[in-house]
């Protein structure tokens, strides 16, 4: 009965928020309290529950919010503007080299895990010099779709942060162990924008080009920018970076307190403060709300004994040799299993089926955890009719989505494939 309600609150679920009946926030909370009170559990006890959850995924939370605030304070202060401003000036007019810049800052500027930031930053910096030089803008959206996508996997992206609210874990043992697959992953997407660019360069040639990205910015742009500290904002930066993956100090602690000192270094008045936490608050919200929104959705399955009973069911349906396999099959399946599942619905309804079931085989749960981000909307995102920013980066690059699909898709699943080979042979998956 309990295995039943469960799918049946999956379903309902993945229904509901795929057919855009309900925001993903408002199902997440009134799903699960539906079908708890329809298992015979009542208000109090589902209370308890809902609040059990909450306190499971705070850290996650806290970490997702402090996180997006930094990097986003840094791309106000203009951390990247340097490396912008040289890459284009190396490129020059040569195509090669355009496409394997546009690959490089896409994933300088994804380090702060938020999609649609970078493919404003990026697109504005280089769609000027596609269209100069008559590079094929498929190869823009795609270069920039892939390169983006091993960098998804840091663990303040909200894709990673579902994974590790999911799971009840923390980054240290979710990113850490995937670090060697996504390096993988990025020099896989570097060959892939070596191949392009070398067939727009043969087609061609190289050409004569005169652009200046500064050009392009705001005057509120301007008015944010903090040149003057932009030694300071690097070195925090990568000190920050050492020590999230050392693990010296928690994850949500650290980006706390580094994003308050950035913020009051770069913006020591008061009403520049506001400004930056006015322009990023609703992206802050959106983002770790919806994580203390699936705190209550995991207790409450977890809690009513669901998940267990899903497990147990699945388990029953997979044949004790094959079960080793499991998380490598969930790796392989996760690229394209972002063509029909939102983060939401995957990792919210099918990772916990899928992590149980591990658990039951006596397998690391967390190896699904891993293995599911090599793929499911952080390499598949780009692609996905299912996320907004797919659409920001076809609008602005002027591609169709059926074109970008077909000319992105073989690539980006063999970066899939090629994180799961180094993923398996460093161990942070097993067969």
């Amino acid at each position: 009965m309990l295995a039943l309600l469960g799918f049946s609150t999956i379903a309902v679920f993945l229904i509901l928020i795929m057919s855009k009946r309900l925001s993903v926030m408002t199902a997440l909370v009134l799903v699960p309290l539906l079908f708890g009170l329809l298992a015979g559990f009542n208000p109090t006890e589902l209370g308890g529950m809902m609040l059990d959850g909450i306190k499971q995924v705070a850290p996650t939370g806290i970490l997702l919010m402090f996180a997006v605030l930094y990097f986003a304070t840094m791309l106000d202060a203009g951390l990247f503007d340097p490396v912008i401003a040289g890459i284009v000036r190396t490129v020059k007019g040569d195509p090669l080299k355009v496409v394997m810049g546009t690959a490089l800052l896409t994933m300088i500027v994804h380090l702060d895990g938020d999609g649609t930031a970078t493919f404003m930053i990026v697109l504005s910096a280089f769609l000027p010099i596609y269209k100069q030089l008559g590079i094929n803008p498929l190869v823009l959206s795609g270069i920039v779709a892939l390169s983006v996508g091993p960098l998804h996997l840091v663990p303040w992206s909200g894709t990673s942060a579902r994974a590790i609210s999911t799971l009840n874990t923390d980054a240290v043992h979710i990113f850490n162990p995937n670090i060697p697959a996504i390096i993988g992953g990025i020099l896989w997407v570097l060959l892939v924008a070596y191949v392009l660019g070398k067939k727009e360069k043969k087609r061609l040639g190289v050409l004569d080009l005169q652009y200046q990205p500064s050009e392009n910015f705001t005057e509120e742009q301007r008015l944010l920018r903090r040149p003057r500290l932009i030694w300071f904002n690097a070195l925090f930066t990568v000190s920050l970076i050492v020590t999230l993956m050392k693990g010296w100090i928690p994850a949500p602690v650290l980006f706390l307190v580094a994003s308050m000192i950035a913020l009051l270094v770069n913006y020591p008045r008061l009403a520049d403060q506001q400004k930056i936490l006015r322009g990023h608050g609703t992206n802050i919200f959106m983002v770790s709300s919806m994580i203390f929104a699936a705190g209550i959705f995991s207790g409450i399955l977890g809690g009513t004994k669901m998940i267990d009973a899903m497990a147990n069911g699945l388990v029953a349906l997979i044949p004790q040799q094959y079960a080793n396999w499991l998380p490598v099959l969930t790796a392989i399946t996760s690229m394209p299993a972002s063509l029909f599942f939102t983060p939401d619905a995957y990792y919210f309804g099918v990772v916990p089926i899928l992590s149980q079931s591990a658990t039951q085989f006596g397998l690391d749960p967390l190896e699904i955890g891993r293995a599911a981000l090599l793929g499911q909307m952080t390499v598949g995102f780009p692609l996905s009719p299912l996320t907004a920013s797919t659409f920001l980066l076809i609008g602005l690059t002027g591609v169709d989505l059926g074109e970008h699909q077909r000319f992105t898709f073989k690539w980006a699943f063999g970066t899939t494939i090629v994180m799961t080979m180094v993923a398996l042979l460093t161990g942070s998956i097993h067969i």
